[in-house]
């Protein structure tokens, strides 16, 4: 089979562009065989963007051979070929019109898209950008966007995929030809040609390769792998703990050359074990370069072999608990002289169900039928390679995470050991390892669930570490409130009824039908399913009329660029709700009493059916179905909970978009204080937890944090139930980071400034990034104003070579933006709310970061608001009690992206002038970890930048 790999460059993206270079290379039996390149004169000008992009231009066209003479040259190469080609589309569109404005027929063959099968073949790859596979294959990619070297990356691209696919077990093979439906596609055309070489070549070895149920896996019946006992002698672990530590600390100095003593990791490992040991709550503030994972996970080691307990710890985050996983556990396990077992157990919908799954590639369940195709092919290679089965190993594409929604692990339609894939569960087998494990890794979000369940998911603990646990408060209170997307009850009422073909009732309704004549009872279940589609149609259309009325209702009173995520957002008061609520109530009922006649129905219906349903072959269908009741009865409950608000000691709140209109709607009910809940189930409850982050204190105490859990810091000294530390920072932050303040900085006027401070702020990161080369993250607390500094600052840097990009502007993906600043020499990255945090760049990449507002939450926000009223009750301060203690601890966060490493150095610029004008703003300077701080004109501050930068150097 021969293939032709197109890559074209043009004037522009529309149907009216034109070619000006083209890329053709000719792929015979795995080998580059022919190579075809030229430029073309388009007739018409390039465009400066075209240039600055390709680095092609008029000069180097004008004498290029006309469009008609490089279409004769290429056709005959085209001949017999299946067209290939990175974003295919793009390149077919314009060879058709090439063709045929030249007196060519057009292209007829079959046509491939290397962005579908490295989707398919390589479901872990983040990015579909040609050079980040290139680098990721180890390709040299040196000119990207000229045809030419598009063309031969692509083409190298190609022969790695078919490799790929030749080397795939044959029955995976054979699947993902049954995936695509043959001749549908020409996809599934050429997956059928592969499938049938295949297995003219090859049989289904099986031994080589694990197969269940017609699936390669890569993972035996979980419990089978459990090692045997091993050596797990405590003595090994030293006489006491100080001896454990140095054995560690030994064993890390042989491992590492440059291995270097941290004193403030040191005192860490020391408090974590002490508290342990003591029963005692530990209150840590571990700032950027402690090593604060190896601080807490080497203590809890110990203490768990040492006592035969098991040690839960929970991040914020799952890019946190992945690290853990990939770089902290394999280091201490190579370190430790006791074997010891950890696992990682996450919220039950990041596991794949393979019932589900199974099922669906049967039936052939594809809303969206190329992207589900792709995503099931994504899958099915993923399966014979996966050990863990979730989902953050895989990158989707556009409509991936809808079909993940309909394949994931849930509880309620779990079939547990009925399921005939029981023993290669993914999600039971986390469970089995974490109730194996001397350390379980999980995450904030799953202890609620496994509080929500009384316990029953984690295994029994008493001793747990929490890591970022700033956010451990936030996490509780969305999770122990009531949350209803509009989008969500929606689609449990399309699992039910789509329509009279799709639906799991037409589904369960069809297979009745087919046994009825054999069994009455088939008959008569079908009859009382008939009667059901009318009334969710009802209830749909009921639903639509609700929520597009609190939609326009949240529209008329609330202004997203209040908010800083541009949402539309509109507390919800009993005491103040607008005059058609009566109305909406009514619609409620009927919603709610529309439910309750469905859910009752299929109650009954599905209890009669139990003892029939294995007879019958419905025992997956019923299963799946009982599932998605219970979803509804959660959405009704949580609908009559926020119409009621009869709980006083909740806020209620609508969100939405301002894009997808009432389907983003989401109605929030959530409880204002969380304290008591943190109390009862967590710090009365446990021996001794650790609570750790690089910004737990404000001002140096602790008070605040304290404050939201509930928590009593003993006065004059630590002899209660609680301690708190603070550690001193590993790095010399007065020799690495200068922190300027213009004082004579516009002020800044509304959310999104005025038209004073943007220009006044477009003129000064302008001539700052001008000195330091790009290499400068700025920091916003607004999209809006975001977006209008972006365009200003684009304009002015272009000329200089220096990239400006902008989260929600150039992408919305943090990781992808993070990548593209990093890879970029010359460049400046805007970031708004995800950006303040978690973002880790180290080195020259970074050298300035400017700050250019407080990062205050919105006064007016539901829960902010409530808080702020209950501490009013209690004749407190809210601004001082809480509207600065949040600022101030975002405020550290945003500060710690500057200085990552003990080498790094560089500036930080605060634009926000309240710092030093205000009562409050010592507030932030104090809590940083001792920068030099120097407050001058905004004339004054370029030179000082260019000293700091000229000591940098020096």
């Amino acid at each position: 089979m021969k293939f032709a790999v197109l890559d074209f460059e043009t004037t522009g993206s529309q149907s009216t562009d034109e070619i000006i270079q083209v890329g053709l290379v000719i792929i015979d039996q795995f080998q580059i065989v022919d190579r075809y390149t030229s430029l073309v004169n388009p007739g018409i000008g390039i465009p400066s963007s075209i240039t600055t992009l390709t680095g092609i231009t008029d000069d180097m066209v004008k004498d290029a051979p006309a469009l008609e003479q490089v279409m004769t040259d290429m056709f005959p190469l085209l001949f017999d070929c299946v067209l290939v080609g990175h974003h295919v589309q793009f390149d077919l569109s314009f060879l058709q019109r090439g063709l045929t404005t030249t007196g060519f027929p057009p292209f007829s063959g079959r046509v491939l898209d290397t962005m579908d099968f490295l989707r398919m073949l390589f479901p872990s790859i983040s990015s579909l950008q040609l050079s980040m596979v290139a680098g990721l294959f180890g390709l040299d990619h040196e000119r990207p966007h000229q045809a030419d070297s598009d063309a031969e990356v692509t083409a190298l691209i190609w022969i790695i995929c078919l490799e790929r696919l030749l080397g795939l077990p044959l029955l995976t093979v054979q699947r993902l030809s049954q995936i695509f439906e043959s001749g549908a596609s020409d996809s599934g055309w050429f997956l059928d040609e592969i499938c049938a070489f295949k297995e003219s070549e090859t049989s289904v070895d099986m031994n080589t390769h694990r197969y269940f149920r017609q699936f390669t896996m890569n993972v035996n019946d979980w419990g089978e792998d459990d090692d045997e006992e091993e050596d797990r002698s405590v003595a090994k672990l030293g006489a006491t703990f100080t001896d454990f530590q140095l054995q560690i600390k030994n064993a890390l100095r042989q491992k590492f050359e440059r291995f270097e003593d941290r004193k403030s990791q040191d005192i860490m490992i020391e408090e974590v074990e002490h508290s342990f040991e003591a029963d005692q709550h530990l209150m840590i503030e571990a700032g950027t370069g402690t090593g604060k994972s190896l601080g807490y996970l080497i203590p809890a080691l110990y203490y768990g072999l040492k006592h035969d307990k098991k040690v839960i710890v929970s991040t914020h985050t799952i890019n946190l608990q992945e690290q853990l996983r990939e770089r902290d556990l394999p280091l201490l396990n190579d370190i430790v002289p006791v074997p010891f077992r950890a696992a990682v157990l996450k919220g039950r919908s990041h596991y794949l169900c393979l019932r589900k799954f199974e099922n669906k590639l049967i039936a052939r369940d594809y809303e969206y039928a190329k992207d589900d195709s792709i995503t099931a092919a994504q899958m099915l290679v993923w399966l014979s390679e996966t050990k863990y089965g979730d989902e953050e190993e895989l990158h989707f594409g556009n409509k991936g995470a809808q079909f993940w929604y309909s394949v994931a692990s849930d509880t309620d339609s779990c079939l547990n050991r009925m399921c005939p894939w029981f023993k290669k569960c993914f999600y039971h087998r986390a469970r089995h390892e974490a109730n194996q494990a001397d350390v379980v890794i999980t995450n904030h979000s799953m202890l609620f669930t496994d509080m929500k369940a009384e316990n029953r998911l984690l295994p029994s603990y008493k001793h747990l570490v929490i890591d970022e646990a700033h956010h451990f408060e936030e996490v509780a209170s969305k999770h122990l409130g009531i949350e209803l997307h509009s989008s969500a009850l929606y689609h449990s009422l399309q699992w039910l009824y789509k329509d009279n073909r799709s639906g799991q009732l037409p589904m369960l309704r069809f297979r009745l039908q087919k046994a009825s004549d054999e069994h009455e009872k088939a008959s008569a279940w079908c009859d009382t399913i008939d009667t059901l589609y009318p009334k969710l149609v009802q209830i749909k259309e009921d639903w639509d009329r609700l929520s597009e009325q609190l939609y326009e209702h949240l529209v008329r009173r609330s202004d997203p660029s209040q908010s800083e995520n541009s949402q539309y957002v509109l507390r919800m008061k009993p005491d103040s709700l607008p005059s058609h609520w009566n109305e909406l109530q009514m619609l409620e009922d009927n919603i709610h009493l529309s439910m309750n006649d469905i859910l009752r129905t299929l109650d009954r219906t599905l209890a009669d059916m139990k003892e029939m349903q294995e007879v019958l072959e419905v025992q997956s269908l019923v299963t799946d179905l009982g599932g998605t009741l219970k979803e509804l009865y959660e959405h009704r409950d949580a609908l009559r909970f926020f119409m009621k608000m009869e709980d006083e000691s909740y806020v209620y709140w609508m969100e939405a978009g301002t894009y997808a209109k009432s389907k983003s709607l989401q109605l929030i009910s959530v409880p204002t204080d969380v304290s008591h809940l943190l109390q009862e189930h967590f710090f009365e409850n446990k021996d001794s937890i650790i609570l750790t982050s690089a910004t737990l204190s404000v001002n140096k105490s602790f008070q605040y944090a304290a404050d939201q859990l509930g928590l009593q810091i003993p006065e004059g000294g630590n002899e209660g139930k609680l301690k708190t530390v603070q550690l001193p920072s590993p790095f010399n932050y007065r020799e690495q980071a200068l922190v300027c303040i213009p004082r004579d900085f516009p002020t800044i006027k509304g959310p999104s400034g005025d038209a004073v401070f943007t220009q006044a702020l477009i003129d000064s990161l302008c001539q700052v990034a001008l000195v330091t080369k790009g290499r400068m993250l700025v920091l916003f607390t607004s999209n809006r104003m975001l977006k209008q500094i972006h365009a200003g600052m684009k304009e002015r840097l272009k000329p200089h070579g220096i990239t400006v990009l902008g989260q929600g502007v150039d992408s919305g993906n943090r990781s992808k933006l993070t990548r593209m600043f990093q890879e970029d020499p010359s460049c400046v990255l805007l970031g708004t709310s995800s950006f303040w945090e978690g973002v880790d760049i180290p080195g020259d990449a970074l050298s300035c970061l400017a700050i250019i507002r407080l990062p205050f939450q919105p006064p007016n926000h539901p829960l902010v608001e409530a808080k702020s009223e209950n501490l009013k009750k209690r004749n407190e301060n809210p601004f001082m009690k809480l509207s600065v203690p949040q600022a101030v601890i975002r405020f550290k966060q945003g500060f710690g992206r500057l200085v990552r490493r003990a080498t790094d150095k560089g500036i930080v610029i605060i634009y926000d002038t309240r710092v030093i004008d205000t009562y409050y703003g010592k507030y932030f300077l104090y809590s940083l970890p001792g920068p030099k701080i120097e407050h001058m004109t905004t004339e004054q501050m370029l030179p000082r930048i260019k000293e700091w930068m000229g000591e940098e150097q020096r």
